[in-house]
């Protein structure tokens, strides 16, 4: 199993009433995030795209993003978590551009996730008169296989469908080094694994909220994915999926960073933006908020495997529970109402103490995949 960041821009009014200077501030400490993950051994960072998300996600400019970190990392792969390629929402053209420049900048080191948005705030603010998300599948079916014309062939000869046309025309640059980065989809329901198996698609699991949830994910995934009919050059047979994660020296450090760390708050607003995820039973109505998380509400999140919180050791056993389970890579999204050093920390040592353990394989999975489609192409 493979270890992966997850940022997006968190930036809630608590912060925002403090330090004038907060949006800034969360931003430049996200980079640095995944800076030092590069440096500690994690193979993926993954950027969110989200618009008009207050609080939850001030990460709307991804690319710009990826951009600064393909220079200031060496080694770790780096994701649009995602880059909506819904022609209203950013031009299929456009998106096949910035995926390849990106490649280019990074040396081969970028990773494309796509997909259709997940909640109605955000998407349908691009879609006026439309009231339904169900209407951007369609969308998002007519799109995604364009993208490895676009990058493969040398002209490509124009698309003419019922949301989005070009005519024929270069789309520059290709991407680096022969074939194109991975492709990976996000999804949030079990016909969405296995729609994106068959297609080829890794899996971008951030509806994932457990590690019981991984049977259901496989048996649709992995049964889809053998018989795929790849929409690109290669099967990326993945399915990352995400955790918060907190470690420190002590269990008691760890557990009361947990609960000084306001993540009631962050879960609460995921389930008022995202309103395409499952629910679950309990969970209120925007603005009531989740419960403060307590001693009691932590010990019961960790023993239900709803998050990763310990020293070492302990973190190691809990994502060794996720490698059990089939889960081809782990990505953490980070609690980030915990001090930065702290945070830094939880990379530092996850990298120190439990990557080590578990992947032991230098080499990227997407860059095998990418390696024998290149290969295969002569």
């Amino acid at each position: 199993m493979e270890f992966g960041l997850f940022v997006q821009g968190y930036v809630p009014a608590s912060r925002a009433r403090t330090d004038p200077e907060a949006e800034h501030h969360a931003l430049v400490e996200e980079t640095e995030y995944v800076i030092q993950a590069d440096r500690s051994g994690f193979k993926y960072a993954w950027a969110s795209e989200h618009h008009f998300l207050e609080e939850y996600s001030h990460l709307s400019a991804n690319d710009v993003f990826l951009g600064y970190l393909a220079h200031a990392t060496e080694r770790i792969h780096l994701g649009s978590g995602i880059f909506n390629p819904l022609p209203q929402v950013n031009h299929p053209v456009k998106v096949a551009e910035k995926v390849a420049m990106l490649d280019h900048l990074s040396g081969g080191r970028f990773e494309f996730g796509s997909g259709r948005g997940a909640g109605s705030h955000e998407i349908l603010g691009f879609l006026p008169g439309i009231t339904d998300m169900n209407h951007t599948k369609e969308i998002w079916e007519e799109t995604i296989a364009e993208f490895p014309r676009m990058w493969l062939q040398d002209e490509y000869p124009g698309f003419r469908g019922k949301h989005w046309s070009l005519p024929p025309r270069k789309v520059l640059p290709k991407p680096y080094g022969g074939s194109h980065p991975g492709m990976w989809y996000a999804a949030g329901s079990p016909s969405s694994y296995a729609m994106a198996g068959k297609k080829g698609l890794g899996v971008l699991g951030f509806s994932i909220q457990k590690v019981s949830d991984m049977e259901w994910v496989l048996e649709s995934y992995k049964g889809a994915v053998k018989d795929a009919e790849p929409v690109g050059d290669f099967v990326n047979d993945n399915v990352m999926v995400t955790s918060t994660a907190i470690c420190a020296e002590t269990t008691e450090k760890a557990r009361r960073l947990a609960v000084e760390g306001n993540l009631h708050y962050l879960q609460s607003l995921l389930f008022r933006y995202h309103d395409t995820f499952p629910r679950p039973e309990g969970i209120p109505e925007w603005p009531e908020l989740l419960p403060e998380y307590t001693d009691e509400v932590i010990d019961l999140l960790i023993a239900e495997e709803l998050m990763i919180c310990g020293n070492p050791d302990e973190v190691l056993q809990q994502c060794k529970r996720w490698e059990q389970a089939g889960a081809d890579q782990l990505s953490f999204g980070l609690p980030i109402g915990i001090p930065p050093e702290d945070t830094l920390n939880t990379i530092r040592l996850i990298g120190e103490h439990v990557i080590p353990q578990i992947d032991t394989d230098p080499v990227h999975r997407t860059t095998r995949f990418r390696d024998a489609a290149r290969a295969a192409r002569g």
